[in-house]
Order: structure tokens, then sequence, then C-alpha cells
């Protein structure tokens, strides 16, 4: 039986894949698409929660870096607006459509490793240049989706070593934590006791969700030390600004490929692996070529690959019943939306609140996924290679401007078939 078609087994430590049988190119949906009457039925505050702090978690840092390689690569503040929007209205679409059509919490963000390696490259290349990858890049990514290559080569690595590298990209997520409640303990003191108060103590959690709790406090600590500090003036809604792509052989070659694999390999990657942990069955090629689309409607604007994250995907499936938790995708893409068309006031508004909020918000948000990926990913099998996995990635090796995270996998993945052959033999 092919490794994409197993269900899970202590035996092996696979997680659910899709169900058995030959599988066409695009993967069909398994219950109907969800109506009004169905959302209204499946909402309630837990899905409603998740979906604003997995909104307040891609509003806040993931801005911050985009603003900071953008502003550091001479873009102007028009360009920069227009990237947000874009960023924004890819994620909102995408998540809604997709959410809807599949019945479960298919989140997409943007490519924040994809951004953070743009920044060499716009301090020699013009930004028309990058452009140009941008547009190249999601054909690329397209075309791969709809190679039908993209899933089978994902199925075939085991999940324990996928799920290492989920743990070591999200390990940061928990060390911010501790290193927010240090620097800052007015802030985040209260917001870490409020969630383990409302976790310990289920009467108060199911009136309150814990990490709704954890947002309320750490917004009357904001309050309380007098912090929000927001800059006046600036514009209030997006301006989208297109930007004429130039197709260069050096920008090509220096960020098409790279831009392709961490969005199909690390993001998609992550975004999958940790759906499949929550008990669902996303669709791997239709995530490639959706955000291969998206990707090119985001150059359009002049903004970097779409994609769909383990971050905000963790968000979405934190709490509650699997079958309710596409709503709390509905809420963030709806969410997105509005932020793409208030782009400039959001990114004014989240950056005036102190660094030790966004940090233990997103922190606290991430712990269970963080556990799960621990144990998902050294409980049984592939041990090693998952190790190796783990290691690579959180040293941040980065070779020819790929991320770490690809070359933990790849690495890691090679030692388990070198060294772990009666784990690969017994699947």
């Amino acid at each position: 039986m092919p490794r994409f078609q197993r269900t899970a087994s202590a035996a092996t430590g696979s997680l659910p894949g899709p169900i058995q049988g030959a599988q066409p190119l695009v993967e069909r949906p398994t219950r109907r698409p969800a109506g009004l009457r169905d959302i209204l039925r499946d909402i309630g505050p837990h899905y409603a929660s998740n979906g604003l702090v997995g909104l307040a978690f891609s509003a806040s840092g993931p801005v911050a870096v985009t603003l900071t390689v953008g502003s550091l690569g001479g873009l102007t503040e028009a360009q920069l607006a227009s990237w947000v929007f874009a960023i924004f209205l890819s994620a909102g679409a995408a998540t809604l459509v997709m959410s809807l059509i599949y019945r479960q919490p298919l989140g997409f963000a943007w490519s924040i490793p994809g951004t953070v390696l743009l920044g060499p490259s716009l301090q020699h290349l013009s930004f028309p240049e990058v452009v140009g990858a941008f547009f190249s890049a999601g054909v690329l990514i397209l075309t791969l989706g709809s190679s039908g290559l993209v899933r089978p080569i994902m199925a075939a690595i085991p999940v324990p070593i996928v799920m290492a590298m989920v743990a070591a990209v999200f390990l940061r997520f928990g060390t911010d934590i501790v290193s927010s409640t240090q620097a800052d303990p007015a802030v985040a003191a209260p917001m870490v006791l409020t969630f383990l108060v409302l976790t310990a103590v289920p009467a108060l959690g199911k009136r309150l969700p814990p990490v709704l709790g954890t947002l309320a406090a750490g917004v009357v600590a904001v309050a309380l030390s007098s912090r929000f500090a927001i800059s006046p003036g600036g514009a209030i809604l997006a301006v989208p600004v297109f930007t004429v792509p130039a197709f260069t052989w050096a920008a090509q070659l220096e960020l098409v490929i790279p831009l392709a694999l961490t969005v199909l390999v690390v993001q998609n990657g992550q975004g999958a692996a940790v759906l499949r942990a929550a008990g669902h069955q996303p669709p791997i090629n239709v995530f490639a070529m959706s955000s291969g689309v998206f990707s090119v409607l985001n150059a359009a604007f002049g903004a970097v690959s779409a994609c769909v994250t383990g971050p905000t995907n963790a968000l979405l499936t934190a709490t509650g019943q699997k079958e309710r938790q596409y709503t709390a995708a509905l809420v963030y893409g709806l969410l997105s939306l509005v932020c793409a068309l208030l782009a400039p006031t959001l990114t004014r508004l989240m950056l005036a609140t102190p660094e030790a909020f966004i940090l233990a918000l997103g922190g606290i948000a991430m712990l269970r996924a963080l556990q799960q990926a621990f144990v998902t990913a050294f409980a049984t099998n592939f041990t090693l290679g998952a190790l190796v996995t783990f290691v690579v990635t959180i040293s941040g090796l980065d070779l020819f401007n790929i991320h770490a995270a690809f070359w933990g996998v790849l690495i890691g993945y090679g030692v388990s078939l070198l060294l772990e052959r009666q784990d690969h033999a017994a699947t």
C-alpha cells in the first residue's frame, strides 16, 4: 500500500492520510461544502477566538518582517502598503474558498522565509527584477502542483521527520514566552498567568477560551502600562500599486527555485503536517496549485509568494472539535480581507504594541502545536532521522538561499534511509 494511503499507527508513527484508493490530481472534498446554516451552527467562541488570534499573529510579527525587509530594500511607502494589501487579500480569499469547499481549517498566508531571503537580493537587484522572480516562482509552483508530483514526494517522507522540522521551526515561539516575560513582565506575566488559570480551571475555560483570555489580559496590561503608542497620520485604506516586472537571468536564477522550494516543502509541508496532526486530510496538490495561483496574484501587486503555513493552521486547530474548526479559518479569512482593505492602518496599530505582547501571545497560542510536533516526531519510529532534521533545521543552515528547514528534511531523510532501514521496511 502506498505510504500516503496508510492510516495512523503506533507502529509506524504515521498520521491519518487520505482515504484508500487511487486519487485524482485534484483531491475531492470528503464532505459537502459548508453552507450558511452549517456555519451558524458550527461557529462558537473557541473557534472565533482561534481565528482572531491567527489573524493577530499574522498581522504582527510577519508584517513587521515584511516591512523591515522592504524598507531595507529601498521600497517606497506605497510599495510596502501594496505588498501588505496583497498578502492579506490572497490569504483571506484562499482561506475562505478552500475552507468552505473542503470544510476544513485550511489557512493560507505568505512565505516568511521567502520574505527573509529577499533581504540580500534587494540590495543588488531592482524591485522590478524581484517582482519578475515572484511571477516566475508562482508559475513554477502552479506547474509542479498541476503535474501531480507534489503529493507523492511529500507522502514519501515519514511524518515524524516532517514534524521534527515543524518542531524546530515552532520552538522559538515557546522560548519567546520566557524571553518576553523576563524582558517585560508587566505585559507578559499577566498573559501567562491568565492562560494558566483558564487552562487549569475547565469551568472558566469553557466560558472564556484560554487564548482569547490571554489576548484580553495582554490588551489590559498594555493599556495600564501606557505603552500603546500609535503614530498619527498616514493612509487609512490601501491603494494597490502594480510594479511592471523585469525578467533577468540574475534574479531568476537567484530567487525562483528557492522561493518555490520554500513554499512547497517548507511552508506547505509544515501546514499539511500540522493539519494531519489535528486529524484533517489536507489536499496537497490543491494546496500547491492554489499557492501558485495566489502567488501570481501577489506578484501583480509586488508581494511575496502565497502558501499554507504551519503557525497559522496550528492556531486555527488549537482547540475545539475537528468538524467545527473550519469556522476558525472562516473568521481568519474574513478578518484578513478586512486587513487587506485597511492595510496601512492595521500595520500602524500592530507595530504600536510592545514587542512582549506579540511574542507572549504568539508563544502561548502555539504551545499545544509545539507539544504535538515533539510527540509526533519522537514518540515512535524514525527518531534518529527526526533528530537530525531537528538539529539541522534549528542550526539555521542556509545554502543557495534555501531555508534551513528544507535542508533539515533532506538531510534527516537521507540519514534515516541509511541508518533506519528497519523503520522504512516496516512501513
